[in-house]
């Protein structure tokens, strides 16, 4: 590289890679930010529903915080404060109210969780609907990751810090539970509190991405990165670190596409989590593309 090029200003240089926007635009910024947050604990929440087989269980808990978030949006429009606050006692209604319903009735925990989200679902667009206007109903529905404000900020880097934290202390309890819950209950007490402080993370979760993606798009950073680096790697450790690096290369794909293409922000980020889930079905070291039929020879009677 001669001294020309070397001597070339940064600005020149995030012009080739594409990245001017994060450097000229506040929003830009701010969006980057509120994704890295997202990416470093919703990522790595998803990795553990996915290995609990509970993925379907975080997208319904993601519509049950709706009617929550609506009452606080309507009562107090943008309050940061307001909607977290409302999101977060809907979604531990529905959380803790469909495990009842579980144990003490003869439905399962499913049934009883759907029923619950429909429930929620329906509610929410109603609150909005009847008090609200279009325009409410889509910033409650798709979140409006350009204009996170400063308290907002906030929020995600603090539910990322306790996030971690609480990962950092539940680890072993959730990898047991994960594996055999059945012999986790029978020696330890930390059974039910691992599964109602997942519930309780995940839950803080599903409200930070709110106000970044919405209710509906919420969901996406759960689920798709880390059902894509499954398709990569096999142990717990790699499934954390590298969920949590493609929600941030799927966030910034989408945050750049959303810009210079002048679409919705929320659903490119979610497009560019697809394209990489997609991609890795196929190419991934556990993908479509590189796995090997069996060569061992049949039994023969």
């Amino acid at each position: 590289m001669n001294d020309t090029a070397m001597a070339l200003p940064p600005s020149i240089w995030l012009d080739w890679l594409g990245l001017a926007p994060f450097a000229e635009f506040g929003f830009m910024q701010r969006a980057l930010l509120g994704c890295l947050a997202l990416s470093v604990s919703a990522a790595p929440m998803g990795v553990f529903l996915m290995l609990r087989r509970m993925s379907l269980t975080g997208d319904a808990m993601a519509h049950g915080i709706l009617p929550g978030a609506a009452v606080g949006y309507l009562v107090s429009g943008l309050s940061v404060g307001a909607m977290t606050l409302g999101g977060l006692v809907a979604g531990l209604i529905v959380a803790i109210g469909s495990g009842l319903v579980a144990r003490s009735t003869v439905l399962r925990e499913d049934t009883s969780l759907a029923a619950f989200y429909l429930i929620s679902l329906a509610l929410g667009v109603l609150i909005v609907s009847w008090r609200g206007s279009n325009v409410d109903l889509l910033h409650v529905l798709f979140g409006t990751v350009l204009a996170l404000n400063d308290d907002a900020l906030w929020l995600m880097v603090g539910v990322a810090s306790l996030t971690l934290l609480g990962l950092a202390v539940l680890y072993r309890p959730l990898v047991l539970e994960c594996l055999d819950p059945v012999f986790l209950r029978s020696v330890s007490r930390w059974s039910p509190v691992a599964h109602y402080g997942f519930l309780v993370l995940l839950v803080l979760n599903l409200v930070a991405g709110f106000h970044a993606l919405g209710t509906l798009m919420a969901v996406g950073f759960l689920v798709l990165p880390a059902a894509t680096a499954r398709f990569w790697v096999r142990e717990i450790t790699a499934l954390l670190v590298l969920s949590s690096l493609f929600a941030l290369f799927a966030s910034l794909a989408g945050l750049l596409l959303s810009y210079h293409a002048d679409v919705p922000t929320g659903p490119a980020i979610v497009l560019s989590l697809g394209a990489l889930y997609l991609g890795s079905m196929f190419v991934g070291r556990q993908g479509l593309l590189r796995q090997r039929p069996s060569l061992q020879p049949h039994l023969k009677a």
